[in-house]
């Protein structure tokens, strides 16, 4: 026997909790940040002592990225060079 959902016609139910108030809330107001690109990364709690926070993150990777940058075009030249026998 199939179950009758509860949630419904459309299947979905309301889950937003008294305490939420959006009666000030802008709708879209950061649409056009994460238009831009954003991507959300979990830093993990081992490390939290050394990235606090966003800013910490990206001098990190921007210090550490021409290395990586250069590794993979040593490694992409590397690949292109072909032995003749």
């Amino acid at each position: 026997m199939k179950k009758v959902s509860q949630a419904g016609d459309n299947g979905e139910r309301d889950t937003m909790r008294p305490e939420y108030d959006f009666s000030r809330a802008v709708r879209g107001r950061t649409a056009a940040r994460y238009a831009e690109g954003t991507n959300v990364v979990v830093v993990g709690r081992d490390v939290l002592d050394v990235f606090p926070d966003g800013i910490a993150v990206n001098e990190a990777l921007r210090a550490l990225a021409p290395v990586i940058r250069r590794e993979r075009s040593a490694q992409k030249k590397a690949s292109r060079v072909v032995v003749r026998k």
